[in-house]
């Protein structure tokens, strides 16, 4: 019985350490962009604090992905129930994951839809809420989220899709390239093509919505 208790001991003591570590210590690479380079597409990933990137991603990333991101605990109840409604009545199926859930897939798990995937989401979204501060949410979210084929994090991003540092995108800059993160290996910033264009048009409005009525206040000081 002596090695099932140590066993069960590592596995539930894994997830709070693996969070308490990542709290201040940047996530050195995902099982995602492990995968990606496996695969061939190169890796190129750089971490930058989010005071050296631009205000406007923070904008763009909460009113693209996660609107009331500020106020949930980690989880959109409302968005998950409108996801739910749409999905049953036939529509383009689509999720309603906060960017703390799809942060606490990208650094601690896997791809794909599998419920098990889903329940250890789950748990790792209330575990990174509890520990995490919503600012460090946002800055590991944007230094992770894969931005093209092989790129991942905001830095990474915006040199290759505008030859920036992101500190220095612009706020039009900032919505292409939050309007890829449903598709990064799909579609491309620069130059956009017809959707990509519609859907950043939409998203800098939305910024402009989330920057003048404080919505993004739990991230930016």
């Amino acid at each position: 019985m002596r090695p099932l208790l140590w066993l069960l001991l590592i596995v539930v003591l894994i997830p709070p350490v693996g969070v308490l570590i990542h709290a201040v210590v940047p996530p050195p690479v995902t099982i995602l962009m492990l995968q990606r380079a496996a695969a061939g597409e190169g890796l190129d990933y750089r971490w930058r604090g989010l005071n050296d990137m631009s205000p406007n991603l923070v904008y763009a990333a909460i009113a693209s992905e996660d609107a009331r991101f500020c106020s949930h605990r980690g989880f959109d109840m409302e968005a998950i129930q409108k996801a739910l409604d749409h999905n049953e009545d036939g529509g383009k199926l689509r999720g309603g994951s906060t960017i703390s859930q799809q942060t606490a897939k990208n650094v601690f798990l896997w791809p794909g839809r599998s419920w098990i995937r889903k329940g250890l989401e789950a748990g790792y979204t209330v575990l990174i809420e509890t520990v995490w501060s919503k600012r460090r949410i946002m800055e590991v979210y944007l230094n992770v989220a894969e931005m093209g084929p092989g790129i991942y994090g905001a830095e990474a991003g915006a040199r290759h899709w505008f030859g920036v540092s992101a500190s220095d995108l612009t706020p039009q800059q900032a919505a292409r390239l939050v309007a890829i993160l449903p598709s990064p290996r799909r579609y491309k910033a620069a130059p956009p093509g017809p959707y990509v264009r519609r859907r950043a048009a939409r998203v800098q409005a939305n910024a402009r919505v989330v920057r003048n009525q404080g919505l993004a206040a739990c991230v930016l000081r």
